[in-house]
């Protein structure tokens, strides 16, 4: 079912809303020089709490994007006690970028071993194996990145681990794990969904935007 975008014409935005998305996607970031310009710029009231370790954060994401996993860590703990030891998943993705960097420095001996200390008591855990399995396998390959499970040496790989991270953080620090902008978009893409559906199912329910700003 296609809207027509004329129903939308005289609905009012609120300028304060939109600085709120845009101000929430710089904080999420770790963008400060921009959120501290677009605050001036804008006369949009300083959030102290949001800007509050946001250096530490872009350093800890950089970290993580860059392979340097071992000090992505050392930093988080620091920042954030604990989170770590409660977030298996998360400490076990950024203990494999690790192993993956040493593979891709050919230091196989190594990867080897510090996959034994340090990924191995995962192997306790079914839902660990299989992943396990996959970079245990790269030491098998002269060159890694020809093999079929190169996805774990790139780029994209590390970004994911690198958001979880910045997700996981700013949920400690009671802060929003995710954009306003980004919720807008996960709302509009279920409404558009239920809009579709047959005629007399129940739509979704309804929401305003300053909702999402204060979630």
């Amino acid at each position: 079912m296609d809207l027509d975008p004329r129903q939308y014409e005289n609905v009012a935005i609120n300028d304060n809303d939109i600085h709120s998305i845009v101000l929430s996607y710089l904080i999420h970031n770790c963008y400060k020089e921009s959120v501290e310009s677009f605050i001036t710029s804008t006369g949009t009231k300083q959030p102290s709490d949001y800007l509050e370790d946001m250096d530490k954060r872009k350093r800890i994401f950089h970290f993580a994007l860059e392979g340097n996993a071992l000090k992505a860590i050392e930093l988080t703990e620091q920042l954030a006690q604990d989170i770590l030891e409660k977030n298996k998943d998360l400490q076990f993705d950024l203990l494999s970028l690790h192993f993956v960097e040493l593979v891709c420095s050919r230091k196989c001996t190594e990867a080897l071993e510090f996959a034994q200390t340090k990924l191995g008591p995962f192997g306790k855990e079914p839902k660990y194996m299989e992943k396990l399995e996959d970079f245990m396998a790269l030491l098998a390959y002269k060159e890694p990145e020809k093999s079929p499970m190169f996805h774990l040496l790139s780029l994209e790989y590390r970004q994911q681990v690198a958001d979880s991270l910045n997700r996981a953080i700013l949920a400690h620090l009671n802060l929003p794990r995710y954009t306003a902008m980004e919720r807008l978009i996960q709302q509009t893409t279920v409404v558009r969904q239920c809009l579709s559906q047959e005629p007399g199912k129940d739509g979704p329910p309804p929401f305003s935007l300053k909702d999402f700003l204060k979630s």
